[in-house]
């Protein structure tokens, strides 16, 4: 199947649409999902993302029946592969500084619960399951989860998540603080969309610099986080955006936002 890739009002939908492989990812599809990133980062247009699945999966991560042959040679590689999609894909090592909502639809796990790391905000169907598997099948969970979940969840829950590999349905992932709602399934795009509306509504460039911040001062002292605070705030009150909303306020009109 594909990668799915579609912008309408500010706003991208991604969907991963490979139910017959539980949405998992071979390279072909690592490498599409990595190109559908990008776009949404490169495009002036493109203010926040929404990420989903189709069937009763979210994202399972590489399809170790393909990807793990393509990756020796077994299978022949697909055109245009290239080493970093894989860990670009799960926006590992991969920065975008645009919001990104995640509609998880299902089993979330490995690759998949790599990439839900760098989502910022998450909404869930009842049915969503949680995992970090890789230890119970000997490998390493490489693609952000060891750096991300303690810093985004109390620490002794990451820890129960990453060393015993268990799964967690999505009332306690609630209650973990991992994602923000669990709603049923036919309102699961309308909440994940409610959210993005919402934040399309504001600013773009202070939406974005205001997420950089905040990812940007996990990595930082205090000192260099307020100083780094600073820089984009001033950036951002530099910008043509940061006059019409004062001017929009004055007038008692909706602004008009041109991210720039």
């Amino acid at each position: 199947m594909s990668i799915d890739y579609a912008l309408h009002a500010h706003i991208v939908t991604i969907t991963i649409n490979r139910p017959e492989a539980r949405n998992s990812l071979d390279m072909e599809h690592f490498r599409d999902l990595a190109q559908a990133w990008a776009a949404f980062r490169d495009d002036p247009d493109a203010w926040v993302a929404v990420i989903t699945g189709t069937g009763r999966d979210f994202c399972t991560g590489a399809d170790l029946k393909k990807f793990i042959p393509e990756l020796t040679g077994a299978l022949p590689r697909p055109e245009g592969w290239n080493k970093t999609d894989a860990i670009h894909a799960v926006l590992h090592q991969f920065p975008v500084y645009k919001p990104i909502v995640a509609a998880v639809n299902g089993v979330c796990v490995a690759g998949g619960f790599e990439m839900l790391g760098s989502t910022d905000i998450r909404v869930a169907v009842p049915e969503a399951r949680f995992a970090v598997m890789e230890p119970k099948r000997g490998l390493f969970a490489g693609g952000g989860s060891t750096v991300r979940l303690p810093r985004q969840i109390p620490y002794a829950l990451a820890m129960e998540m990453l060393l015993t590999a268990d799964m967690v349905d999505a009332q306690r992932a609630l209650e973990m603080g991992l994602v923000n709602r669990v709603v049923e399934a036919d309102q699961l795009m309308h909440t994940a969309y409610d959210y993005a509306e919402r934040i399309v509504a504001n600013a773009p460039l202070a939406v974005s610099a205001t997420k950089q911040s905040a990812v940007e001062g996990l990595a930082l002292d205090l000192e260099s986080a307020y100083a780094n605070e600073t820089r984009h705030s001033n950036r951002v009150f530099e910008t043509e955006d940061a006059k019409e909303g004062p001017r929009a306020f004055a007038e008692k009109r909706p602004p008009r936002w041109r991210a720039r």
